[in-house]
């Protein structure tokens, strides 16, 4: 009797530890807690035309999407980007991978992005907001020295024309 009773005691224990566990990796822990936190904010106040929120029911993927901001060869275009948040988030920077083609000199063929922010200059102060924000404004304000795609950066700097005419046919036809 007592070696059945200790051995569901230490059983329910194991549970218990078991629940606790997965409950702290998911909801509980203190990066769920801070992205919560920030997808409440950016519900409250979302940055011009940009939205975002998670993937199904998975907190630390989300689905974003940005308007291509007017005056730019990306006006009016709908860009879909996936955001991957570490599970020591914000310590380390959300993965972000545009899902929606587009000819930038920052963006390589597979959707990765060169963002000062989202690698040597992140920082746990800034949020998921703030990311989008400085996405977005590449749309505006392109960086040709420091490209993913330097044929497209040379154009750029070469003939701003051009580039802005092959911009606007690539969102034309991949973002609308």
């Amino acid at each position: 009797m007592m070696i059945g009773g200790g051995r569901s005691s230490s059983s329910s224990s194991t549970a218990t530890a078991a629940g606790g566990t997965w409950v702290s990796t998911t909801s509980v822990s203190a990066s769920g807690k801070r992205i919560q936190r920030e997808m409440s904010e950016l519900n409250a106040d979302p940055p011009p035309h940009c939205s975002a929120a998670p993937k199904g029911d998975n907190l630390f993927h989300w689905v974003a999407t940005i308007i291509g901001p007017p005056g730019t060869p990306y006006q009016g275009g709908i860009f879909f980007l996936d955001i991957a948040f570490p599970s020591d988030y914000p310590f380390q920077p959300p993965k972000v991978v545009f899902k929606t083609r587009i000819y930038h000199c920052n963006v390589d063929a597979a959707g990765n992005l060169s963002l000062d922010i989202l690698k040597d200059s992140w920082s746990p102060a800034l949020t998921i907001s703030k990311v989008l924000t400085a996405i977005r404004s590449i749309f505006s304000n392109p960086d040709p020295y420091s490209p993913l795609t330097s044929g497209v950066a040379r154009l750029y700097l070469a003939d701003k024309a051009k580039h802005d005419e092959i911009a606007s046919e690539w969102t034309l036809r991949f973002a609308k």
